[in-house]
């Protein structure tokens, strides 16, 4: 094999942050559609279709399995970190740090909050780097995947016990440890230079094996118990600490063959003999595919020559890169003529210069049919769906991952460059045929309909406010294309102006508006960063009955967004919930249960809802069956019992016999979630209080029932409870068989004292007279 070129590693690191993406959103819905069912428990929101929504109201239904919705819009912000630099620092960080005992690493003493804190914002940190698009795509992925999943956990542990033992507080910091050098690591995977990940492969996966060693051990140290990890986060935990074991013990293998194509092209990158067929592999496994992806290899190995290294080392690198980015333009693989990136200078000469703004990123022509992608970027739309279409799921421009593939029509730039070109003579670029399986876009009078809508919503009549919300909550309701239009028009600040106003009927719109508006992926965070959270909140307190409903429903829909469930968390929303679910219409209360679910996902809002009084309304709802509500009431309680605050509350309102009830008459979902809230009541310090009350129910019956012929999920938790009744049941037996053998014990001492007494009396009545006895004479 032949040996790799000497490149150092000493150059600067760069630190790089993100934030986190959306999923889709609900519409107005029919009043004669039948009441949705609220998901079940799970660990993580869900993206549901959704639909129109009409006055009527009510509630979306939720995906039972989740998945978590992150992208990375602030990475691309900065620059590509510098390849050698982010290698040097993630082998610095694999290496084992030095025992620490109460000091942090800058000397002061460190608190256990902070420790905890800190954690939790590395694993954030490492959620947000994405976009791995190397040879170790698999191992990074798989790298991050296992630590994203730690999350639960810390948000567990942020409200955990204290003070913690030692142990536990060591283990914490050699996890925080081992995870400062996976985050250098993953960096180094998202942003360093793709050839020299290869070329540095010994070390890389050497890296890669240290910090799986570091996690696996850490996970090792963790106390459950003392940290206060609920069950359901317990198993995830588990099995992720499984898979660092099993990564551990059989480590990935990389790409000979890659490895040998780029060590033969590297030795001869200062020559014109280099086999074009080595050349397209190299394209093809190391991704530089297209224009973005070359100039991002560019940029990162400039980063390593301003860093310090020789230039040498870097130059032939470049040189190699030069040469693979000759071989893409010549083959044109996302099918763009090498001419239209390098125009002729007779052509500058005779034609207009198009300015950069007008030209699609991608093709670098003058745009027929510009649609804005979900990072905000605007591209040719036959050039972004080819781009889409060979599987990459990132912004070509920004690099950024894409929350979704959703295409919007920029009407605006469209406008613009059929005005530049009639200014310049130059003939409007016709836009191509729509495919028949393309949906249309909003027609030139629908978006002139918008404007006009826009000016009368903007005015102070009263009446054209009323006839304009109205209108544009139909529209709304009509298509995706209406809600992208009225969005990019910049309807949503000026319905949000009107969410306070007085006029009931102008307030019902409003809100129903912006609610058919959120479905549309983009109109979610318009509507959030327009500050609409509060006043849709005004409406939910003090709105009418309809009003409230559709105001439920669009926190709902913004609640779908992870980063939303803590901007609507704290925004007192949730106790205007909890007062809508408890006394509101049927489809109120439908409305509500949903958003509530959905925001309560969220660990930090569980409190908040448990402090509302949201428990004792879900256990009233339990029992009143002809109210609907009792999907929705048990999955929430499955979900606030996983917290310290939702356990004590639940214990508090007597409920078990409530949960014995469901796992004896309810459904199989309904039975699941009860015994998940079982499982949680029926452990710490209350334990032996409530299983004596559940056997006193006769739940041991029917949890065996259920172990046999549940859900796959009640199974476990029936099994669970039935482990933890067994251990019950044999020390109470135990602790009787005690209690008896004590008394029998008891027993035959007062026994053996009767006898004795017995024998004495006995004796003292055969002696013979003393003289104490004698007559006086």
């Amino acid at each position: 094999m032949p040996a790799a070129p000497a490149v150092p590693i000493s150059a600067r690191g760069v630190r790089l942050t993100a934030g986190t993406g959306g999923s889709q959103g609900r519409a107005e819905r029919s009043s004669r559609r039948p009441p949705p069912q609220i998901p079940f428990l799970c660990t993580s929101p869900v993206s549901p279709p959704l639909r129109p929504h009409d006055a009527a109201g009510g509630a979306a239904a939720m995906d039972e399995e989740a998945k978590p919705n992150t992208s990375e819009e602030a990475s691309s912000k900065a620059a590509p970190a510098a390849a050698a630099a982010a290698a040097a620092t993630a082998a610095e960080a694999a290496t084992p740090p030095t025992p620490s005992g109460s000091e942090s690493p800058e000397g002061g003493k460190e608190e256990v909050g902070d420790l905890v804190e800190r954690v939790a914002e590395l694993v954030d940190e490492i959620a947000v780097i994405s976009d791995f698009r190397n040879a170790y795509r698999r191992q990074f992925c798989n790298l991050s995947r296992r630590i994203r999943l730690l999350a639960p956990m810390m948000e567990e542990v942020k409200e955990g016990p204290r003070p913690l033992p030692e142990a536990s507080v060591a283990a914490l910091r050699q996890l925080r440890d081992a995870l400062a050098g996976a985050r250098e690591l993953l960096r180094l995977g998202s942003n360093g230079s793709k050839i020299f990940l290869v070329l540095e492969r010994e070390k890389i996966m050497q890296t890669f094996q240290d910090i799986t060693s570091r996690l696996e051990q850490a996970l090792a140290g963790i106390s459950f118990d003392e940290l206060g990890i609920s069950d359901e986060v317990r198993e995830q935990v588990e099995l992720v600490h499984a898979q660092f074991k099993r990564a551990k013990e059989r480590p990935d293998t990389s790409d000979d063959i890659l490895f040998n194509d780029l060590i033969s092209a590297y030795n001869s990158s200062t020559n014109d003999n280099v086999d074009p067929d080595i050349i397209q592999r190299l394209s093809e496994k190391l991704q530089l595919v297209t224009i973005s992806d070359l100039n991002q290899e560019s940029l990162a190995l400039h980063e390593m020559a301003s860093g310090g290294d020789p230039g040498a080392v870097v130059e032939n690198m470049s040189m190699l890169l030069k040469k693979i980015k000759d071989f893409v333009q010549t083959q044109d693989p996302i099918g763009i003529p090498a001419s239209t990136t390098n125009p002729s200078r007779d052509d500058n000469l005779t034609s207009p210069v198009v300015p950069d703004d007008f030209r699609c990123p991608i093709s670098l022509d003058l745009m027929k049919d510009p649609v804005i992608v979900s990072t905000g970027q605007t591209y040719e739309r036959g050039c972004i769906e080819r781009w889409l279409e060979a599987g990459h799921g990132t912004c070509p421009k920004t690099q950024q991952k894409l929350p979704n593939k959703s295409l919007t029509p920029n009407y605006v730039l469209r406008s613009l460059i059929a005005q530049w070109c009639e200014a310049n003579g130059v003939e409007p670029p016709k836009r191509p045929a729509q495919l028949n399986n393309t949906p249309a876009t909003c027609t030139a009078s629908e978006h002139s309909k918008v404007i006009e809508l826009l000016q009368k919503l903007s005015s102070q009549n009263l009446a054209d406010q009323r006839g304009a919300a109205g209108m544009l909550r139909q529209l709304a309701k009509r298509s995706a294309e209406n809600r992208a239009c009225i969005g990019e028009a910049g309807a949503i600040p000026i319905l949000v102006s009107l969410l306070p106003t007085t006029d009931v009927s102008t307030q019902e719109h409003v809100v129903t508006a912006l609610l058919n508006l959120s479905i549309y992926e983009e109109n979610k965070a318009r509507i959030i960063t327009s500050g609409a959270v509060p006043g849709i909140v005004h409406v939910l307190k003090r709105g009418s009955m309809e009003a409230r409903e559709n105001s439920a429903a669009t926190l709902f829909s913004l609640s779908l967004v992870d980063e939303n469930k803590v901007t609507i968390g704290a925004s007192g929303a949730i106790p205007a919930l909890v007062l809508l679910l408890g006394n509101g219409s049927q489809r109120g209360k439908k409305d509500a249960a949903t958003a509530l679910f959905n925001l309560c996902i969220y660990q930090g809002n569980k409190g908040k809802a448990v402090r509302a009084g949201l428990v004792p309304i879900l256990l009233e709802l339990l029992t009143e069956t002809e109210s609907g509500m009792v999907d929705e009431a048990l999955a929430i309680l499955a979900i606030l019992s996983s917290h310290p605050e939702g356990k004590a509350a639940i214990s508090a309102a007597a409920a078990i016999p409530i949960l014995v009830g469901v796992i004896r008459n309810g459904s199989s979902r309904n039975k699941e979630n009860a015994a998940a809230v079982l499982v949680h009541l029926c452990n710490g310090e209350q334990q032996q209080q409530h299983l004596a009350e559940a056997q006193e129910q006769g739940i041991v019956t029917l949890l065996e029932e259920l172990a046999e012929s549940g859900t796959d999920r009640g199974k476990r938790k029936a099994i669970q409870l039935l482990e933890r009744m067994n251990r019950f049941l044999k020390q109470q037996s135990q602790a009787q068989g005690d209690a008896m053998a004590q008394a029998h014990a008891q027993s035959q001492t007062l026994s053996q004292a009767l006898v004795q007494v017995q024998a004495d009396t006995q004796l003292e009545e055969s002696l013979p007279p003393t003289s104490s006895h004698l007559p006086e004479r």
